[in-house]
């Protein structure tokens, strides 16, 4: 029989500037964030990332 493994996850909503993405993602993927979405921000020069990461 198998084993019901429920898994918890945090979020999190971070801007994104244009000039400085890959920066700031690779910042938060060596804390064990992972991406899920980008949608437009505010304004033309920013974005929104939503990120998700297993609760310890």
């Amino acid at each position: 029989m198998a084993t019901s493994c429920h898994r918890k996850w945090e979020y999190a909503t971070v801007p994104l500037l244009v000039h400085a993405t890959k920066q700031i993602l690779d910042t938060w993927g060596e804390d064990g964030w992972e991406l899920v979405q980008v949608v437009p921000g505010p304004n033309p020069e920013q974005l929104v990332a939503y990120l998700k990461r297993e609760k310890q």
